[in-house]
């Protein structure tokens, strides 16, 4: 394969950084473009929902690489302009400028749109949380406000309820699943996480819809449920998911599903690649198309797209990761745990705040848990779940149906 003499990367977080920075790391000397729509330099979003948002931290300490490294990637980088529309097959993006740009190779890493409730735009002092302009504008209000509603029982929801809980607001938290995380940890330990919210002072009101936000004279005042209670609420956070920021591709001819759709080496078209949370691609050592939605998959995944850019043509096989901090509680999650896994305590006691769970499906090993139990989770993993070196996971994993 020839190497590209030009690489556009539409996306400049995490994944595109990453992309760039892997590229260059296997030698490649071509042009790099990388696109974003926005104005900050490449700033990491994990902390948004903990550090940022509590004011631990000030937004410059997220930032991923200094100006001096950027400037060493001799990367032309254009911020604060969209893309609005691409040619797979010239393997060109045009800008909301009317810019366009074209290279040898494209790679997508355009990320998540949140996704928002009816009206949710017209009413003050409702916030989603993706940006760290998101961040920011929350922090400001919950300054003035002292009831918070959370909307969403996920990750992001669950993350926002515990960083407010610290900054002393007053946090109701509602959602449709029965228990915290549990489409992500299943039951068991949802429960356990939902007891340690409830510990906290979060007034849990799950497994009931959210029917529409209440407002007045323009402002949020509340969130009514499908029971027809209304929650009151100075301030709302709508962390309902997202879906991939893939609708400027719409027209290109590259397939769109959940994300852009990839065979096993990241590849959705000759030339074109995908990478981090836009990315839906066939993981063959699960024989399964998967889409991750985390900081470790969006960097692993880097490494691979470059890699197969400059001809490596090897299929990307990683075993799901992530992880979430609530409190005093770190929870690391390897591979696909799902509600229906029996779950086993394997060593540790959920009284005490540390334990791992091992996650099984007709027999076999599908995730492992760890709760304040990061080397003994690792060990696990090692164990069930690592894959070997030809690059196929063992036969003990199983993907969740």
């Amino acid at each position: 394969m020839t190497r590209p003499g030009k690489v556009v990367i539409v996306g400049g977080s995490s994944a595109g950084l990453a992309t760039a920075e892997a590229l260059r790391r296997q030698g490649y000397e071509g042009q790099l473009t990388l696109l974003d729509s926005e104005r900050h330099l490449p700033y990491d979003r994990p902390p948004l929902s903990k550090q940022v948002l509590t004011g631990a931290w000030e937004p410059s300490r997220t930032q991923l690489r200094s100006q001096e490294h950027l400037a060493s990637l001799e990367a032309e980088f254009i911020r604060a302009e969209p893309t609005v529309m691409c040619d797979a097959v010239e393997r060109a993006v045009t800008t909301a400028t009317g810019r366009v740009v074209r290279g040898d190779a494209l790679v997508i890493a355009t990320g998540l749109r949140p996704r928002i409730l009816p009206d949710q735009e017209e009413l003050a002092g409702v916030h989603v949380m993706r940006t760290l302009d998101d961040a920011l504008a929350l922090r400001c209000d919950l300054a003035a406000g002292r009831r918070l509603v959370v909307v969403g029982e996920g990750v992001l929801g669950a993350e926002i309820a515990a960083s407010a809980r610290a900054m002393g607001v007053e946090v109701t938290l509602a959602g449709f699943g029965a228990v915290l995380l549990g489409s992500q940890v299943g039951g068991r330990v949802g429960g356990f996480l939902s007891r340690l919210h409830t510990e906290r002072g979060v007034d849990l009101r799950l497994g009931v819809a959210v029917e529409a936000l209440a407002g007045s004279g323009g402002r949020v005042c509340g969130v009514r449920l499908a029971s027809g209670e209304v929650l009151r609420a100075d301030t709302v956070v709508v962390a309902i998911g997202a879906r991939p920021a893939t609708e400027w591709l719409e027209g290109s001819g590259l397939a769109l599903g959940d994300g852009v759709e990839c065979d096993a080496y990241c590849r959705a078209a000759p030339g074109v690649y995908a990478v981090g949370d836009a990315a839906s691609w066939h993981h063959e050592g699960l024989d399964r198309r998967l889409r991750l939605e985390n900081r470790t998959n969006a960097t692993e995944q880097a490494q691979a797209v470059a890699a197969n850019l400059l001809g490596a043509e090897r299929p990307y096989t990683p075993t799901p990761y992530f992880w979430t901090d609530q409190y005093d509680a770190k929870l690391q999650v390897h591979g696909l745990p799902t509600p229906a896994a029996e779950t086993h305590i394997a060593e540790g006691d959920p009284a005490q705040g540390r334990f791992v769970a091992v996650y099984r499906e007709n027999g076999e090993v599908t995730g492992v848990l760890g709760w304040n139990m990061p080397k003994q989770s690792r060990l696990l993993r090692q164990k069930h779940l690592v894959a070997p070196r030809n690059g196929e996971l063992p036969t003990t994993v199983r993907s969740a149906p």
